[in-house]
């Protein structure tokens, strides 16, 4: 017996059907994964499931009895628990206080019962911190990882995992995946929704495909090529993920040298001695979580003290500057965290790609019709999929909401551009228009720093690596001596 199922699901919202009558089953003891592009109703589907949202018509039986969840609580009594894409982590409390939140109150009366069993669920999905740690010091993939240790604490018979991987280092995935397995031993269901589908079919028992908010087909992960999925994810061939990339200038546009912005010893000199950003050229950043490669950046750019970094801008020295002044010089830093600190959600399309320019623009704080035409002209230069530049960004699929972002400091008509995994979250299809987006901004002469812990992503598209660890870069190898095991052996210090 199934041990979920759902038959003829429909989700409606004005205007839109985001579920057209869906029907799955999800046995006990399977790891199960659900794929689609951005709005094909993954993640629709699973908080009907969860009980966040109820659907508008359909039925839903857990262990073969009828439910009609009427909120998260009453999903949870019944064994489903879901960990959402978005965090949803009070930063003000403590990592223990975050994963018992909302649960029994004489645990969370007992601090030191409460951080021992936070000690053991965090060991669990293979975190290093404290359960005393206040969640507003973590990382985003620290964050990830309290999200699923509290999901995984529930004792949940069926658990949901949305993009749960999306921000992790590949020691973290394989911690992760070890606990996903054991819970299938245990006869439990897991059902993962992602965008990484190497990842999915080597996880997964059985994957199933949404298009267009209707299931377009089951298949078993065994045998099942990445190719084919994209496939019938997309409904078309696709062709080849990666664009050709022109090769780079000579031009020096930025020179990091000598010191990490975190050691303890500031006179320590990295083993490369320095690096160069050349006009054209596209340069990825690799390494595990915590490895230095976001501080890295956001110590050059102003975002956070620089500890002895030298850097020339255009073949001239420069003292430290705030990220404002480096937005003046051309340079332009694409957070991980779009919805963070990227983008205004509550703002409209238009009104996000103006805010960082209103200076540089003019009058267009107040000239409302100037900024919609910068947006459509964005809209159209990118391919961004919304009804009108008055949408508000809130409401857009992730590859869309990161176009926006591109959009956004794109209008300064940058000289170097940092993108801090720019295809997290986002779907295969947005992920090939976005390369393609990268490969046409380097063929334009900019300069492009791409960090990612998608080391595909990084081997087809730029022309050099660098890999971080501990805070410092120690290798940079070109085109001819890419693979995943090299990067790897660097990022991890093993016979490097």
């Amino acid at each position: 017996m199934p041990v979920v199922e759902v038959e003829g699901i429909v989700k409606e919202y004005p205007g839109v059907t985001a579920l057209g009558g869906v029907s799955l089953t999800f046995q006990p003891g399977e790891v199960h994964g659900v794929i689609g592009e951005n709005g094909a109703g993954k993640s629709t589907l699973m908080k009907i499931l969860a009980g966040v949202e109820p659907p508008s018509s359909g039925t839903l039986r857990v262990g073969g009895a009828l439910h009609q969840f009427r909120g998260v609580q009453a999903a949870m009594a019944a064994g489903i628990a879901m960990i959402h894409q978005e965090l949803n982590l009070v930063d003000d409390l403590s990592v223990a206080e975050n994963i018992f939140l909302g649960r029994e109150r004489a645990l969370v009366s007992n601090r030191k019962r409460m951080e021992s069993e936070s000690a053991h669920w965090l060991a669990e999905v293979g975190a290093g911190f404290a359960p005393s740690h206040m969640v507003r010091t973590l990382s985003l993939a620290e964050k990830q990882l309290v999200e699923i240790a509290k999901a995984v604490s529930t004792g949940a018979e069926v658990l949901i995992m949305d993009e749960p991987t999306a921000v992790l280092s590949k020691n973290e995935k394989d911690s992760l995946f070890t606990l996903v397995a054991r819970l299938k031993a245990e006869g439990k269901t897991v059902i993962l929704i992602s965008h990484l589908l190497g990842e999915l079919i080597a996880n997964c028992d059985r994957i199933s495909v949404l298009r267009d908010g209707v299931h377009v087909g089951t298949v078993n992960a065994d045998g099942i090529s990445e190719i084919e999925l994209a496939q019938m994810m997309v409904g078309r061939e696709l062709g080849d993920m990666f664009p050709v990339v022109p090769e780079p200038g000579s031009t020096p546009v930025l020179r990091i040298a000598a010191h990490s912005s975190g050691g303890s010893d500031p006179k320590s000199s990295w083993p490369m001695g320095e690096i160069v950003f050349h006009s054209g050229e596209i340069v990825g950043f690799a390494g595990l979580i915590g490895s230095g490669r976001t501080e890295l950046f956001e110590s050059i750019l102003g975002l956070r003290p620089a500890a002895n970094l030298d850097t020339d801008w255009e073949g001239e020295p420069q003292g430290r500057a705030t990220f404002g002044i480096w937005n003046q010089r051309g340079a332009v830093y694409v957070s991980e965290d779009r919805k963070g600190a990227g983008l205004h959600l509550d703002f409209s399309v238009a009104d996000n790609i103006a805010l960082p320019w209103l200076n540089r623009l003019g009058r267009i704080a107040t000239d409302r019709r100037r900024a919609e035409l910068r947006a459509e002209h964005w809209r159209e230069a990118l391919s961004v999929k919304i009804s009108s530049v008055q949408d508000r960004v809130g409401s857009l699929s992730g590859g869309n909401q990161q176009k926006v972002s591109l959009a956004k400091w794109l209008e300064g008509d940058p000289k170097l551009i940092v993108l801090d995994e720019p295809t997290r979250g986002v779907d295969v299809g947005s992920k090939a228009q976005i390369y393609a987006i990268i490969a046409q901004l380097a063929a334009e002469g900019r300069a492009i720093a791409v960090v990612s812990s998608e080391m595909n992503e990084l081997i087809g598209l730029c022309h050099r690596i660098v890999v971080m660890r501990n805070g410092d870069p120690v290798a940079v190898l070109d085109r001819g001596e890419f693979s995943e095991e090299s990067i790897m052996r660097y990022a991890a210090g093993v016979g490097a």
